[in-house]
């Protein structure tokens, strides 16, 4: 009998942000699977590691899952990170892959996931707290209210459309574009829009590090940097 493959959303960050599910079927599960090597320098590991110190005894698939655009360098790796999966579920073996914030969200796991039910195993996606949510938390902020209008925007992938659509806006891994994100925002301000921006980088790391305005913003941040825009009624 082959295992069972789950995607578990570690959280944004804090280890007690981790579900009381996610716990447990990291603790069922004979094998973890994380998104990087070596294991320790994962965020997600890092993570479940405070939250779940047992996951120290656990066997680790440590998967080599490129950050490219490049299509075919992406569907080599995913293939070459699902024969590791692959190997370990037609052991018998039920895999946790452990990814940062939600498995549904702009995850590398979603990759996994589709290829394993093509291949014909089970699998089940864990919800973990997103980190935009954690973000508006940590900002002691709400998203939106009433009829506004919510929007999730990948950074790396350009946001002048997506920003011109009204309510607010979610920058997601903004780090390395930051500049180019500040350079639009400040095009936007200087349009005459109203605009109340946040952006919090780590968050819930130790690392972590917020800025409350458009001025206070780097040029440049980490890979897990988020950026909250709302517009402002007049």
């Amino acid at each position: 009998m082959t295992g069972k493959l789950y995607g578990i959303g570690v959280g944004p960050g804090d280890p007690e942000l981790l579900t009381l599910k996610a716990m447990r079927l990291i603790l069922t599960c004979d094998a973890v699977a994380v998104p990087g090597e070596p294991k320790e320098e994962t965020a997600a590991y890092q993570i479940v590691q405070q939250a779940v110190p047992e996951v120290a005894d656990k066997e680790c698939l440590a998967l080599d899952m490129p950050m490219t655009k490049d299509p075919e360098q992406l569907e080599k790796g995913h293939r070459e990170a699902f024969a590791i999966l692959k190997e370990a579920l037609d052991q018998g073996k039920d895999v946790a892959f452990l990814t940062l914030g939600d498995p549904c969200i702009y995850s590398t796991y979603i990759y996994m996931h589709r290829m394993a039910i093509e291949a014909g195993y089970q699998t089940e996606i864990i919800s973990g707290i997103p980190s935009f949510c954690a973000v508006s938390a940590r900002l002691n902020e709400g998203l939106a209210e009433k009829s506004q209008m919510l929007h999730i925007i990948p950074s790396t992938y350009g946001v002048e459309d997506g920003l011109q659509l009204p309510g607010t806006h979610i920058l997601m891994k903004a780090g390395k574009k930051l500049h180019k994100v500040k350079e639009h925002l400040q095009k936007e301000i200087s349009k005459g829009r109203k605009l109340q921006i946040a952006m919090i980088e780590n968050c819930g790391m130790p690392e972590q590090c917020i800025y409350q305005s458009l001025e206070e913003m780097p040029e440049q941040a980490g890979y897990y940097t988020t950026v909250i825009v709302k517009e402002q009624s007049e």
